[in-house]
């Protein structure tokens, strides 16, 4: 036990030495982490039904969210600005643009996802009352947006804001929660590849969202799979949109760099 405390309490020290270093620092884990040749999508756990539908572009369910959002891109608002109208076509001027969120917002001084990001232009740009979040609008529109960056890496770049935030993330990664008392680690580090009654567990990567998920019958978040996996533990769930939502997000971002932008993507 004592070394086990010892090898924690140097890895932390490493830790508090990375957040003072220069930006563009490499991060050093806190635990154990997958070398770059082990990160595998969760695609690389679904089975081949899956991923053929994934694959096909007429038997893709999340096309339909993609058509709507491509409306929704263009469609003019009563009070400004349609989005085309200031950015151009999304697949020019969005390109990359899903691969480095979340990121640290100057303007909110937080860390914000796309969803954050579209919401904020609704409100400060169009003037209207912004979509809700899980909102059919909001997914369909974060989906065409995403879209621009399919077959891009996701970002390593951290600037020097966030590693304060992608620490407190990592560290609720590893926190246990919740009645079963469990970390994410557990089931997506630990037990990754091993089965969960007929399942797979996936590596709990975030590179594909929002996807459509068979389960919901919908496209959805990460923040409401997310959302999903802490009511399964029987934690206490957080508001949508808190601080704690988008650090944890951010950590997974890091936590799938290299791995590329999955747009329209199915799941299980």
């Amino acid at each position: 036990m004592w070394l086990r405390g010892l090898v924690s309490a140097l890895a932390w020290a490493s830790l508090a030495a990375w957040a003072q270093a220069p930006q563009g620092a490499e991060f050093i884990p806190r635990h154990p982490f997958l070398s770059p040749s082990q990160v595998k999508s969760g695609l690389h756990m679904a089975g081949s039904d899956v991923q053929a539908m994934q694959a096909d572009e007429w038997a893709n369910p999340a096309q339909a969210s993609l058509q709507q959002g491509q409306a929704l891109w263009e469609r003019k608002s009563a009070s400004g600005p349609s989005c085309v109208q200031c950015h151009g076509q999304a697949r020019d001027s969005m390109a990359g643009v899903a691969a480095r969120l979340p990121a640290w917002s100057p303007a909110q001084g937080r860390v914000t996802n796309l969803e954050d990001r579209i919401r904020h232009c609704q409100a400060t740009h169009q003037h209207r009352t912004p979509d809700a979040f899980e909102s059919e609008d909001l997914l369909a529109l974060t989906a065409w947006v995403t879209l621009a960056s399919r077959g891009m890496p996701m970002s390593t770049a951290l600037v020097s804001e966030e590693r304060e935030a992608i620490l407190r993330g990592e560290a609720d990664y590893h926190r246990r929660q919740g009645l079963l008392n469990l970390a994410c680690v557990h089931c997506h580090q630990d037990m990754a590849g091993k089965r969960l009654f007929n399942d797979p567990l996936s590596q709990g990567q975030s590179n594909a969202y929002p996807l459509y998920r068979l389960e919901w019958q919908s496209v959805g978040s990460l923040e409401r799979r997310l959302r999903s996996c802490m009511n399964g533990v029987k934690a206490e769930l957080p508001p949508w949109g808190s601080p704690r939502m988008r650090e944890l997000a951010l950590y997974l971002r890091w936590r799938a760099q290299g791995l590329p932008v999955e747009m329209p993507a199915v799941r299980k």
